[in-house]
């Protein structure tokens, strides 16, 4: 007989496992799955809502103590909705989001270009704290503060009366002028931490090699620096445009009658008349309307920016 010498395997590793083998554990999920509490959180908070706005604005308001009755739907509410008085005041909601905007871009682009280029790397977390810790405060509180500065017997309108700049109370609360600058306060800086990050990225060789290549500093801001920026502009006017036209704190404590917004009159359906479904079929408009706005502005900025397109290529092939 022959005896046959076994050797003992050697033991596995369990970290040298190959991949395959671990997917085969028991809390293994796939991939799909790891995006089902965001899919959840946009589902509960955002579809929901906004499915039973619209689902209201087919119904009707049953009597006088009723807010909502969706037994018999139509599309009533919508012809009620589109009157004169909410087209002027549209009218006046897309006046003060488009001037808001622009004044925000305006103040932050040499904000955001200053702390993310030129300001000490070891002072920007401070810079940003700065930018931040207004608004961090209450939106409320914050509004009431413009309320009290801006008022006729406030210590602003006693300082340009004593500096001479006027001989009467200062007239600017509960007019749009009073909104606007309550607006660009409120949301600016939602313009500056966007463009902070594009700025940030535009990488210092790209910078040096345009310099380098003959380009002054106005020709390296605007064909090298901007366009590389460009997506940190668009999310911060889209950020400042989209709240603001809904937003019906600043109008209703700066502005008043005169200063009145579309997120008002949507909110006097729903609070004040009971009317949940005129005020649905008006919040769905205010939301269609804005859509075709922000659509209508990257229509005209693509156009825009077609001959810059064009001339960048046909320079490059010249060179080339």
């Amino acid at each position: 007989m022959t005896s046959q010498i076994t050797t003992p395997r050697p033991r596995q590793d369990a970290s040298r496992t190959p991949p395959s083998r671990k997917r085969q554990g028991k809390w293994w999920l796939p991939k799909p799955l790891l995006a089902l509490p965001a899919w959840a959180w946009l589902l509960i908070f955002f579809v929901a809502p906004v499915g039973q706005v619209l689902w209201f604005s087919f119904g009707y308001k049953p009597g006088i103590f009723g807010t909502h009755a969706n037994d018999v739907l139509s599309f009533d509410r919508y012809a009620e909705a589109l009157s004169p008085t909410f087209f002027l005041t549209f009218q006046n909601t897309l006046w003060v989001g488009i001037a808001g905007t622009l004044i925000c871009l305006i103040i932050a682009f040499p904000v955001a270009y200053w702390m993310a280029l030129k300001a000490p790397l070891s002072r920007r977390g401070l810079l940003i704290a700065l930018v931040m810790v207004p608004y961090w405060a209450n939106f409320l509180v914050r509004t009431i503060g413009w309320q009290v500065i801006l008022a006729p017997e406030g210590w602003l309108s006693h300082l340009l009366q004593g500096l001479g700049l006027t001989n009467e109370p200062l007239e600017i609360l509960y007019t749009r002028t009073a909104v606007l600058i309550g607006v660009v306060y409120n949301y600016l800086p939602l313009m500056i931490l966007p463009l902070f990050v594009a700025f940030d990225r535009v990488e210092l060789p790209l910078r040096e090699a345009s310099k380098d290549l003959g380009a002054n500093r106005w020709s390296t801001l605007t064909q090298v620096t901007i366009p590389l920026a460009k997506p940190g502009i668009i999310v911060g006017c889209l950020l400042v445009f989209i709240p603001l036209m809904g937003d019906y704190i600043t109008a209703t404590v700066l502005g008043g009658a005169r200063g009145n917004m579309i997120g008002q009159l949507v909110a006097s359906q729903f609070q004040t008349a009971q009317n949940w479904a005129l005020g649905s079929a008006m919040a769905v408009l205010l939301m269609l309307i804005i859509l075709l706005t922000v659509a209508v502005a990257a229509l005209i900025v693509w156009v825009a920016s077609r001959p810059f397109a064009w001339r960048r290529r046909l320079v490059i092939g010249e060179d080339s």
